[in-house]
């Protein structure tokens, strides 16, 4: 459990009942930054210690997820944290697009947190078992 007190999530979404939902329900178990823009979204993944995973919602004002993720897989320095769309947009339109940009995930709104709760440790369990 320790071990798992170490690893860094990065909440973004613009709605604060969203992060306020997501952050209760993980921040007993991992380090949470929240992020409320895209733009502030990449300050903080820019910055140290980086994330080592990012949960994004798709639909944000004046940068949408799409970008942010596009931005952050294009910068050597972020190119390596896993990303996991949170979004109500649906469609497999979207998840192939935000799988296409090197998502890892795509978890549908409205988000069960149990359920966000089981991909994120199965993410990073598996993140790590290949890093080793």
């Amino acid at each position: 459990m320790t071990e798992s007190k170490q690893k860094t999530l990065l909440l973004v979404d613009d709605a604060p009942a969203n992060i306020k939902l997501l952050n209760s329900a993980l921040k007993e178990k991992y380090q949470t930054k929240v992020a409320t823009s895209g733009a502030k979204a990449l300050e903080i993944a820019a910055r140290e210690p980086k994330p080592d995973l990012i949960l994004l919602d798709i639909m944000m004002p004046e940068m949408d997820g799409f970008e942010v993720c596009e931005r952050l897989k294009a910068d050597p320095e972020t190119q390596h944290i896993p990303v996991i769309f949170l979004s109500g947009k649906n469609n497999q339109d979207s998840r192939s697009k935000g799988l296409a940009l090197g998502a890892i995930d795509f978890i549908d709104k409205p988000i069960d947190v149990t359920m966000v709760c089981i991909w994120v440790t199965e993410h990073l369990k598996s993140i790590q078992s290949s890093s080793d």
